[in-house]
């Protein structure tokens, strides 16, 4: 077992750090699977106050003490053995105290202003439960003077189903949170690979200058799932590939890419870039949507050499469903910086894979010296690998070595792999970045309510445009990369997806 920083010694955290977190949704699956093992990292890592409190709420009856059993349950399950600390996990229980109550009526909220009397901390309110229930959560926290002035409250995507419910959740939380203390969770964006591509193209001249479309030929965004629907049927077939994978997590990804230099590492700065580019986000109209979007749906297939059934014969499945499970499409950012350059982006599931990745392509040199038949390869493709390995590596034409190769070219990387760059390091999860920020009170990466707005702006007129046309989705075997219309589309403009796996 390797000791933790925080039973070698270390301070626990920044005391100006400190807050009581109350976590409604405590037994749900987000809570177990990611947020408490998150939270005891954190613990274990010396980044968590001493004097902070962490307050369970659900429906269930149980008490301090089942609910203490509960969660330690869940993080034997999901820690690694040499994670599992005995101190660090004794001190992370002791944090924990659990409520019984029902979220939609202000009855009960009293016990949340009792818990909170007295103390000097800041409340975080994380509400991990369905966004439906937002609005009554944090009008029953208010009626019973449960908050102050410096409650911040925590909420998950996916924040409605289109640009007006999206408005009316937004609106329900602002009646009672102001804008500066809403933390919207994207997870992707606390994945240190995401943080590191500001890092990659704002400190490095190299690519500052080479970040345009003078330079940059086309942009590959591809986030590929190997599961199913996991039996979520419910949600997913409302949502569709679109809305649950597009509309948040991808569109992000090309912010972060597209976006003009802030001036600053601020929230608002970083924000305000961001809203330019999806305000840039060229609409499908016309042509385009049969031309340069592709939806698809998988059929029975085989992944990891198993049977496994199609979209329409999964449990519980509605067989004359049309919802997506597969899309890919190219657009552009219409501006001065990315004019003419195409964006590819690319989300399914049951891919062969599970895979989040970023590749840039560069453009060719204007005078080509070398063997006419190795042209195609002349460029060079930087390589941003958000999963299953975070990673970047720069794609660089050497000469093949060998007195016999003559000039003749061989692509190779220069390859940084964070977990052999980082041997010592653990990486850490991006719940555990998220939250950690949340604690500090700094917004930089979370989502602001006019980026979700202009997001949601772009899907809403793609989907209309859908259901205009009526066209079924395509149909592509599960264990595949999608149709093959999403190959063809590439495959028009002389270009392919990047398959080095």
């Amino acid at each position: 077992m390797s000791p933790s920083p925080a039973s070698q010694g270390s301070p626990l955290g920044d005391p100006n750090n400190a807050i009581d977190l109350a976590l409604f949704g405590a037994l749900g699956d987000l809570a177990m699977r990611k947020l408490f093992p998150a939270l005891y990292h954190l613990d274990r890592e010396g980044l968590m106050p001493d004097s902070t409190r962490i307050l369970g709420l659900a429906r269930h009856e149980h008490d301090k003490a089942e609910f203490r059993q509960l969660v330690s349950g869940a993080l034997n399950k999901r820690l690694k053995k040499d994670e599992q600390d005995k101190a660090s996990m004794e001190r992370f229980l002791d944090r924990l105290d659990y409520l019984k109550l029902d979220f939609t009526s202000v009855e009960g909220f009293d016990a949340v202003r009792q818990w909170r009397e007295g103390s000097p901390r800041p409340m975080v309110v994380y509400l991990s439960v369905g966004a439906k229930i937002y609005g009554d959560i944090c009008r029953n926290l208010q009626q019973s003077g449960s908050l102050d002035d410096a409650t911040r409250v925590v909420v998950e995507k996916p924040i409605g189903f289109d640009l007006a419910s999206s408005e009316e959740i937004n609106d329900a939380i602002g009646d009672v949170f102001p804008e500066s203390r809403v933390y919207r969770i994207d997870h992707y964006l606390g994945k240190e690979t995401v943080q590191n591509l500001i890092a990659l193209r704002f400190a490095n001249p190299l690519f500052g200058t080479q970040w345009n479309q003078n330079h940059i030929s086309h942009v590959e965004i591809t986030v590929a799932e190997k599961v199913g629907i996991e039996g979520r049927w419910g949600y997913f077939d409302e949502a569709g590939q679109l809305r649950d994978m597009v509309q948040n997590h991808l569109l992000q990804l090309l912010c972060l890419i597209a976006m003009d230099p802030p001036s600053n590492l601020d929230a608002d700065a970083i924000r305000d870039e961001k809203v330019k580019v999806l305000k840039a986000l060229k609409p499908f109209t016309g042509e385009a949507l049969g031309r340069d979007v592709v939806r698809g749906q998988y059929t029975a297939g085989t992944s990891d050499g198993q049977q496994v059934p199609g979209y329409l014969e999964e449990e519980g499945a509605n067989t004359e469903s049309q919802t997506e499970t597969f899309v890919a499409m190219k657009t552009e950012v219409a501006n001065w910086r990315w004019a003419g350059v195409p964006f590819y982006l690319r989300t399914g599931k049951r891919m062969p894979e599970k895979l989040s990745q970023i590749v840039i392509h560069f453009r060719q040199q204007p005078h080509y010296i070398f063997d006419p038949d190795q042209r195609g390869i002349a460029a060079n493709k930087l390589i941003i690998r958000l999963q299953p390995e975070e990673g970047i590596a720069l794609q660089v034409l050497t000469k093949d070595s060998g007195l016999d190769k003559g000039m003749r070219l061989r692509p190779g990387p220069l390859h940084l792999d964070f977990n052999n760059a980082f041997p010592k390091s653990r990486i850490p999860d991006a719940y555990e970045r998220l939250l950690l920020e949340v604690m500090k009170g700094q917004q930089y990466l979370f989502v602001r309510r006019d980026e979700v707005e202009h997001a949601w702006r772009w899907c809403d007129q793609l989907i209309d445009g859908w259901k205009e046309r009526e066209t079924p989705p395509r149909r592509y075997p599960a264990g595949s990369w999608g149709p093959v219309a999403s190959i063809a589309m590439i495959t028009q403009d002389g270009r392919s997806w990047y398959e080095d796996y």
